[in-house]
């Protein structure tokens, strides 16, 4: 099956108009080299971040290289590796693949981390990598898993086998966005859990887990204790969007 989407893909490409998902100009590529270049000079691997939540360093905690949160209290999950901020050219495009269900975004966002993000990161010897679920009832709602769309589409090595379903989500609990910290982080509690027969496969392995957004952190925590609760030795995310600072 993926390989007769490569074909058509490619045909695609070479035959069909399209726009760029970010300016929206017509012209072969997804995204245009001018928006790539504009992205590849804003990312946030060129400034400086927390090494554990990714988000960006004041100046009296870049000496750390980690911010006052995790410090404080350290999260569960080892290191995350943000491409851009949630604030950045890259939301609206986001949104279209969400909220619109345009799902050709999902192959431009991929495109776009491929290009300008791969060869920044570091070389990871994880053996799995899991996208964030969604709720059976978000799913229902939405018909696609954006996470997983985006995920499914990145490059992460051959070493790294991509495993949609091994976790699960246990019920819809309203919508996070514009809820406080705290509140984001009571509400995550016992959301997820890792599908039974998957248990044993990620004993003592290094996981990768990617999200779209990343804005407390709670959701992305919660999984990583479950995640070492099962037995998992080391979790890194990798996020499309980062917010500035945590809500």
């Amino acid at each position: 099956m993926r390989f007769l989407e490569k074909i058509f893909q490619c045909i695609s490409e070479y035959a069909l108009p399209t726009a760029c998902i970010i300016c929206e100009h017509h012209q072969k590529a997804a995204v245009c080299n001018n928006c790539l270049q504009s992205l590849y000079e804003n990312a946030l691997f060129n400034y400086e971040c927390c090494r554990q939540c990714g988000i960006s360093l004041d100046a009296s905690e870049i000496e750390e290289q980690h911010c006052k949160q995790c410090i404080a209290n350290s999260p569960y999950f080892d290191a995350s590796y943000c491409l851009d901020r949630y604030e950045g050219s890259l939301q609206d495009a986001l949104h279209q693949l969400k909220y619109q269900k345009r799902l050709a975004y999902a192959d431009g966002l991929a495109k776009v981390w491929n290009a300008i993000f791969v060869q920044q990161l570091p070389d990871e010897k994880a053996t799995y990598l899991l996208p964030v679920p969604l709720s059976p009832e978000k799913l229902a709602l939405r018909g696609f898993n954006q996470s997983w769309e985006i995920a499914r589409r990145i490059d992460s090595g051959s070493q790294i086998k991509k495993m949609p379903y091994t976790l699960k989500r246990q019920h819809f609990s309203g919508q996070q966005a514009g809820s406080k910290r705290t509140d984001r982080s009571l509400s995550i509690q016992e959301m997820f859990y890792v599908e039974e027969r998957h248990l044993e496969l990620l004993q003592g392995h290094s996981i990768i887990v990617f999200d779209d957004v990343m804005t407390s952190g709670a959701t992305l925590n919660e999984i990583a204790r479950v995640l070492k609760d099962n037995g998992v030795k080391r979790v890194t995310n990798w996020v499309l969007l980062r917010t500035s600072k945590p809500l």
